[in-house]
């Protein structure tokens, strides 16, 4: 497996950790609990980003197009109205006009073939 494949893996295993983080933190009633989990889901969330920084310095990861101001302003509209649902900006071929799915295909790039001009830390 090369440094790339790694990467990537880490990257949503990671991110898989901060959805069951987020679960739990919902769910805990006991505030000591609550606490220390929501300092371990703020650690992997930084972990997250730094990897993810190093992956695109690399090359490893191309960057979604930026949304246009007009997509912006709806999709800000639309939240701050409560609405859960938008509808498919062109980002991708979703349809459903669900938000959370729109939402990481617009936060998410696409890992790209890079030179290996460094390694991580």
């Amino acid at each position: 497996m090369n440094e790339k494949d790694m990467v990537n893996d880490v990257l949503s295993m990671t991110k898989a950790s901060l959805n069951a983080y987020e679960t739990a933190i919902s769910e805990t009633s006991n505030q000591q609990l609550r606490s220390a989990l929501q300092q371990l889901r703020d650690d992997a969330e930084q972990f997250h980003y730094d990897l993810y920084q190093r992956a695109e310095q690399l090359g490893y990861y191309q960057p979604a197009q930026k949304a246009s101001s007009q997509e912006v302003q709806q999709l800000k509209s639309q939240l701050s109205q409560g609405n859960t649902t938008t509808p498919n900006m062109g980002m991708g071929g979703n349809t459903s006009g669900n938000l959370s799915n729109n939402t990481n295909r617009s936060m998410k790039g696409t890992m790209t073939q890079g030179n290996n001009n460094g390694s991580l830390r």
